[in-house]
């Protein structure tokens, strides 16, 4: 049979045709199929929505179990409350429901003395501005408590211990010795004044303020007291403890080490070898040399055996100066370079010797006393412990 162009006109007509009925099908069931993409599309994007709501309410409602659960915290709610009355007792003077607001917020009563519990914001403002204005503070440990006093138990030797054979007897083994060591605490206070017209103004940060006020006053004592401090009624320093030139051997516990220097009223690179290496190995990670700056550049003249300068200054960000490759804590409370000094520490102070912070801070108004200022008496209790007297040693300048 022979193919005709008429033949193939039609074919071609049919496949149009057909074509045109795939098109409109196509593009049908095209539309159908987005139009329900776009009604899934918006269902997931309402579901991932509502995901993203309930995982931020699952992470805040974890955050406050945390918080609940932490000891000592209390309701937000009554914080915020405490917080708003306390601004308004600092401002006005105004104690109502102040002392209830405290007593369900910081679980504490109105002290004997007056005065009320400032805001744990506060308190804790007040630790961090002191941390950075206090050498001692930044070097040595933190302990924070709620109690009066603290002590802890520590291990000084004894239990016993040694090598045998698979099968011989073992010796009875000793109990180790333990000793009781407790911090001595004391009160500081501090008595900022403001006038009324500067409490009144409303973008005047009183808390921000009273803080700074305070860790002025309170930075200055600390630090003395937590270097030289004889313990009463104020905390008991590091350099107010026993020193003895025995070694960690046969040194009894709670007596620091002190080498004496070889030159008169002064000292030597040799005398500062001697107290790093007379440190144990697992203290020297993490030590500094504590000094003042007076003795500072008494070491930055010196050289060792080979000409070379002891002390290298800084030459990166955030890398301190150093001292035979230890880093250098200035310490104003140090004593200067004379006969019999305590010139120069080395040691790792943070596991030597520990703040105690008791939590809390008290302010007492005071409108009367120094008219025409308004006078904020404000109290603290802090304390300081020897925690490892093997952990710090001194350097003693030798007398004549």
């Amino acid at each position: 049979m022979a193919i005709e162009k008429k033949d193939i006109d039609e074919v071609a007509k049919d496949i149009k045709g057909a074509f045109d009925d795939f098109k409109k099908a196509n593009d049908k069931e095209l539309d159908g199929i987005k139009a329900e993409k776009t009604k899934l599309s918006e269902q997931v994007d309402t579901l991932n929505a509502k995901l993203t709501e309930l995982d931020n309410l699952k992470s805040e409602l974890e955050k406050e179990l945390k918080v609940a659960k932490r000891p000592g915290a209390v309701d937000r709610k009554e914080a915020d409350e405490h917080k708003a009355a306390f601004g308004q007792f600092i401002r006005k003077g105004n104690e109502d429901g102040l002392a209830e607001l405290q007593q369900k917020a910081v679980q504490v009563g109105v002290s004997e003395d007056g005065g009320y519990a400032a805001p744990p914001e506060l308190d804790q403002s007040l630790l961090e501005i002191l941390r950075k204005d206090n050498v001692m503070r930044e070097e040595c440990g933190s302990i924070i408590i709620s109690a009066s006093g603290y002590k802890k138990l520590v291990n000084v030797g004894g239990a016993s211990s040694g090598w045998v054979g698979e099968t011989e007897e073992r010796d009875e083994t000793n109990s180790p010795k333990l000793k009781e060591i407790q911090a001595a605490m004391g009160e500081i206070y501090a008595k900022p004044k403001a006038t009324q017209q500067s409490l009144d103004d409303m973008f005047f940060d009183v808390e921000q303020w009273l803080a700074g006020e305070v860790a002025i006053e309170f930075a200055e004592k600390e630090a003395a007291a937590f270097l030289t401090g004889d313990g009463v009624k104020k905390p008991k320093g590091i350099l107010a403890n026993t020193l003895s030139t025995a070694g960690d051997k046969t040194r009894a516990f709670g007596q620091l080490q002190k080498f004496v220097s070889g030159t008169n009223a002064s000292f030597t690179y040799d005398d500062l070898l001697n107290l790093i290496y007379g440190t144990r190995k697992g203290y020297r990670n993490g030590a500094k040399f504590m000094m003042n700056a007076l003795t500072m550049l008494h070491v930055r003249k010196m050289k060792d055996l080979e000409g070379n300068y002891i002390w290298q200054p800084s030459v990166q960000l955030d890398q301190p100066s150093t001292l035979l490759g230890y880093g250098i804590a200035e310490n104003e409370d140090m004593p200067d370079v004379a006969a019999d000094a305590n010139a120069v520490m080395f040691g790792n102070f943070k596991r030597g010797y520990a703040v105690v912070d008791r939590l809390g801070t008290n302010v007492l108004r005071d409108p009367y006393s120094s008219k025409p200022f308004i006078e904020f008496y404000t109290t603290k209790r802090v304390g300081g412990m020897l925690l490892d007297s093997n952990a710090i040693k001194v350097l003693t300048l030798k007398a004549p």
